[in-house]
């Protein structure tokens, strides 16, 4: 097997993930520490609001040859700034209440020190995904776990993995030639590689639109040189 050619060092990702986050408006640069080894990025620091946290894990996931990142930065809201959980609770509420595509009374939340668990029962993978999307942008939260149900019409395997594949294909041809969909009882398995993350992750937001998906287990291995 002919070993692979590294593009960059992990001394110019380093270089270029800084400069990614300072680019990102969203982002504390200053705040954020970085480091590299073999392609895998570690972020470390604290941040203001859990937004800001995902935020710089984007930025670095944006940069060309980073395989993985690791997001190790701590949430701290300041005190002068912070919600009680009371009132992260109530903001949760009137955000899913404002939110057009999300029913919000099939939805309930619990708020634990700035921490979100989220509950309840959707249709579609995507809508599970909205719900978490909507909260964690809130102002005092500090993490966010998603535990809705996704519990769609039922549906054959043969159809969604039909539906997925031709998904792929309208918006990706050259990815869906290369990716591997197995569906077992709603459960979705998705392999194979892919050259960069903005690519994992719209092939991710395609199947998560499939009527009939209920969960996607994925090992797509991002690939620069692919």
């Amino acid at each position: 097997m002919q070993a692979k050619i590294q593009t960059k060092s992990d001394s110019q990702i380093q270089q270029e993930v800084l400069r990614e986050l300072k680019w990102d408006t969203r982002v504390e640069e200053t705040e954020v520490g970085v480091t590299v080894e073999n392609g895998i990025v570690t972020l470390t620091g604290t941040l203001s609001s859990y937004a800001k946290k995902l935020a710089a894990q984007e930025a670095a996931h944006r940069v060309f040859a980073v395989l993985d990142v690791a997001n190790d930065i701590q949430v701290r809201v300041p005190g002068s700034l912070g919600r009680t959980d009371a009132e992260i609770a109530q903001a949760v509420r009137k955000a899913l209440e404002w939110d057009v595509w999300i029913n919000e009374e099939l939805i309930k939340s619990t708020v634990s020190n700035g921490f979100v668990t989220l509950e309840g029962v959707v249709g579609v993978l995507r809508e599970r995904d909205d719900v978490e999307r909507v909260i964690r942008n809130l102002d005092g939260v500090r993490g966010v776990t998603n535990k809705i149900q996704v519990k769609p019409a039922k549906i054959s395997a043969e159809d969604v993995r039909e539906a997925i594949e031709e998904a792929l294909e309208r918006r990706a041809e050259r990815e869906a030639r290369h990716i591997k969909v197995e569906v077992h009882d709603s459960f979705v398995k998705l392999s194979g590689r892919v050259r960069s993350w903005a690519e994992k992750r719209a092939i991710l937001g395609i199947v998560s639109h499939a009527p009939g998906v209920r969960a996607v287990e994925e090992s797509l291995f991002v690939d620069p040189l692919f």
